[in-house]
């Protein structure tokens, strides 16, 4: 099932009994972020809707992505559907791309359309997610902006989800870290010391939240590859307001305007993914002069923080698929990649071994993509038959597989996630591949090892215990 808006998915979830709706007024602050928090701390939480935000008109909603059940409808599969199962399927729809996405002349994200007075505050109710962030921030925008020297590109059009800190009526801040896409359009943009002209689009589709989400390469496009995760249907794209830039029609705001070329201001501190807040940093700056949105649009936006919350369910998998397509493609043994941790600054890869240090070659593959090379810091690998999902088997893999002198690596001076708190100087850090596979020749076994195998009939009996215990 693909849903054609955020409004429709939203309806799904409520079907499901995978959103709550609050209907008392509630306060910006504390409220709207704790209910985040919490939200996301319960099993298969739910979304939030907040029908009445004092001191402002329109709804909010939070935590739509942030439960393994809300994922599984994202993708329209059963909401009890398992993390494996999702991979997997999720993986096969990958295949499809590109699906071409569907170019309307108009949708329900320009029903009003504002160039004057911008006030960005009487349109969305803006908050702080976390008691010591340094402003209100915008944490789940799809942000649109096109390679300035190809802007006839569709392919290097990027749709990405970026950082936003409200700096005034019609200003805002945004993180453009040096290895993602919109920070190779900007330096081309100040190079030529020209704007960048960018869309931001809030509530949308979530499918392609995700996938703005997704590290994939350079000129492959987000828009055909949501076409793709919703099993072949097209997205419906509008052209902005004020720029040769695709955004999703049936968005609930878009905001648009140019990022001012060569102006850094203060930025931060912002309660982030890694579960600790960033510091203050020099970030450029986008002066907003177009709005659209739909009446009575419903302002979307995630909690982050201590892991897990939402951001985590919303990155899980589209960090994880990616990475296994990338190292499938120079080894076939891989068999899955579990890249969930941290937006992938922990990853786990299960290979079949082909000969003796292959593990750490696998590793090093992984090293080398363009997510894991800055983001990835300790590498996991494991045998193919344990389940890198499981984090029972992989822990039973590093206490029977590995031998601390030998299986472990450390590589010193490498690029790092600089939001991570152990990154020192900030982007810089050392790697760690723990290879926790079972050694093959002409690497030194001195011990013959014969593994414990299921007894026969135990796949039966799973399904015989589960019927009983479901009451059949």
């Amino acid at each position: 099932m693909a849903y054609k808006d955020l409004r429709e998915f939203l309806r799904k979830l409520e079907e499901e009994g995978q959103l709550v709706r609050v209907k008392d007024e509630v306060m910006p602050e504390p409220h709207i972020g704790a209910a985040g928090r919490a939200a996301a701390n319960l099993k298969n939480g739910p979304a939030v809707l907040f029908e009445k935000v004092a001191g402002y008109r329109n709804q909010v909603v939070t935590n739509v992505h942030g439960s393994w059940a809300n994922h599984a409808l994202m993708m329209g599969m059963p909401k009890d559907t398992p993390v494996k199962e999702q991979f997997h399927e999720l993986n096969r729809r990958w295949d499809l791309y590109p699906v071409p996405a569907k170019h309307v002349s108009t949708g329900p994200c320009k029903e009003v359309k504002i160039t004057k007075n911008i006030n960005l505050f009487e349109i969305l109710p803006l908050y702080r997610i976390n008691t010591w962030d340094g402003g209100f921030f915008i944490s789940k925008a799809s942000v649109v902006s096109r390679d300035p020297e190809f802007p006839d590109d569709y392919n290097k059009q990027n749709v990405g989800t970026y950082r936003i800190q409200v700096k005034g009526k019609d200003r805002i801040g945004i993180q453009a870290l040096a290895f993602h896409d919109i920070a190779i359009h900007l330096r081309k943009a100040e190079e030529m010391n020209k704007p960048l002209r960018v869309a931001i689009a809030l509530g949308v589709d979530p499918i392609i939240t995700f996938m703005a989400s997704t590290p994939i390469l350079y000129d492959q496009s987000e828009y055909d590859f949501a076409g793709a995760l919703r099993g072949g249907e097209p997205v419906e794209l509008v052209k902005a307001e004020t720029a040769n830039l695709d955004v999703p029609a049936g968005a609930e705001v878009v905001l648009e305007g140019e990022i001012i070329p060569r102006l850094r201001t203060c930025e931060g501190p912002f309660g982030e993914f890694p579960g600790s807040y960033s510091g203050v940093r020099a970030q450029c700056e986008i002066k907003i002069d177009t709005i659209t949105h739909r009446e009575n649009p419903i302002f979307e936006n995630l909690y982050l923080g201590m892991p897990w919350s939402e951001i985590d369910y919303l990155m899980a998998l589209n960090t994880s698929v990616p990475l296994y397509k990338q190292l499938k493609e120079t080894f076939p043994e891989v068999q899955a990649v579990n890249a969930m941790y941290t937006h992938g600054i922990g990853a786990i890869i299960s290979t079949k071994v082909r000969f003796g240090g292959f593990g750490k070659a696998v590793a090093m593959r992984l090293l080398s993509t363009p997510h894991g090379m800055p983001y990835s810091k300790v590498i996991i690998v494991v045998d193919e038959f344990v389940d890198p999902f499981n984090l029972e088997q992989v822990m039973w893999a590093l206490t029977t597989r590995v031998k601390p002198d030998k299986d472990v690596s450390l590589i010193q001076n490498c690029p790092g996630m600089p939001l991570d708190p152990s990154s020192f100087p900030p982007g810089m850090h050392t790697k760690l591949i723990i290879d926790a596979t079972t050694p093959v020749a002409p690497e030194p076994n001195p011990r013959t090892v014969e593994l414990v195998k299921d007894p026969d009939q135990t796949a039966q009996w799973e399904e015989k215990i589960r019927q009983l215990l479901a009451g059949k």
